[in-house]
């Protein structure tokens, strides 16, 4: 048990970035965390942390403590929280990213919604359109949507997901008849750069061989929900997810084109790390996700 409590508290000071941070975050006091982290490295035989008056360091026997003894503690919490697992009472702090696509979207409720029915689980939501390294950024699981590629991690899908190529009524009387992707070259398009693609869309052709289209246009933006307003304010064509999309099309202030050329091979998934023991409350996270995308909206 010593060891496991100074180990905690090494890594309660790394992760704080100073012994002084780590103390008012855990509510020990500075010299009794000097005190653990000093008898961890008497026991090791070696210097963990540099420490001075203006700086602080991890030194490289540090960095190889911290990482293999993270994963440690990260798998004896986790499997406390599956001997807790029937609990009703979930707790803790879950840490997810998720991209501002997803966050910013009607969708993005699903997460207010597992914090009203878990209000003793403390969502740390980090919105980045990167995909984040859950282990080095100390992540419990991300949120993707993409046509998932190979990795080391688990993957659950939770819902379907496609884009939609969409322009106004008035856009396509002037440009059209809009009858095939490669006609995008000669209409204005507005790119949205959070796509793989940006400027060369890639579309599906009937007998199943890529098309590839060169676009531009007045507008390249790194949010759908400005793409959609701009799409709507009839600039041009655009790419836009459906769960972005849909209420305009549905009211007819946007019209689908190509919709035949569009590949499905997308989902939005839960991803996590694979661990031996997966935290209660990831797991019930993810099924309340699940779940709330399987409900009629």
């Amino acid at each position: 048990m010593d060891t496991l409590t100074r180990m905690r508290a090494f890594i309660d000071v790394v992760e704080a970035e100073g012994f002084s941070a780590a103390a008012r975050r855990t509510g020990r006091s500075k010299a009794l965390l000097s005190k653990y982290v000093r008898e961890l490295e008497d026991d090791l035989g070696a210097l963990l942390l540099n420490r001075t008056t203006r700086q602080f360091s991890m030194t490289e026997a540090g960095h190889t403590y911290y990482r293999t003894a993270a994963d440690i503690l990260k798998e004896i919490d986790n499997l406390a929280d599956l001997v807790r697992e029937n609990n009703a009472d979930l707790k803790g702090r879950l840490r997810i990213s998720v991209p501002r696509t997803f966050i910013d979207a009607d969708v993005g409720q699903s997460f207010i919604d597992f914090a009203k029915a878990h209000p003793d689980v403390q969502l740390e939501i980090v919105a980045d359109d990167r995909f984040v390294d859950l282990i080095e950024e100390n992540f419990d699981l991300a949120i993707r949507i993409t046509r998932l590629e190979d990795s080391g991690l688990i993957a659950k899908k939770l819902a379907d997901f496609r884009v939609h190529a969409v322009a106004t009524p008035d856009v396509v009387a002037q440009y059209g008849p809009l009858t095939h992707p490669q006609q995008l070259n000669k209409v204005p398009f507005i790119i949205d750069t959070n796509s793989r693609w940006h400027n060369n869309i890639r579309f599906v052709d009937t007998d199943g061989s890529m098309i590839s289209v060169a676009v531009s246009g007045p507008i390249e933006v790194n949010s759908p929900q400005a793409t959609l307003r701009a799409a709507r304010a009839g600039l041009g064509v655009a790419i836009i997810p459906d769960f972005v999309a849909m209420a305009s099309i549905q009211s007819g202030e946007l019209v689908n084109l190509f919709d035949e050329y569009i590949t499905r091979e997308r989902g939005i998934y839960a991803v996590y790390p694979h661990r031996r023991y997966l935290p209660a409350k990831v797991r019930s996270f993810v099924d309340f996700l699940a779940n709330w995308f399987r409900q009629p909206r």
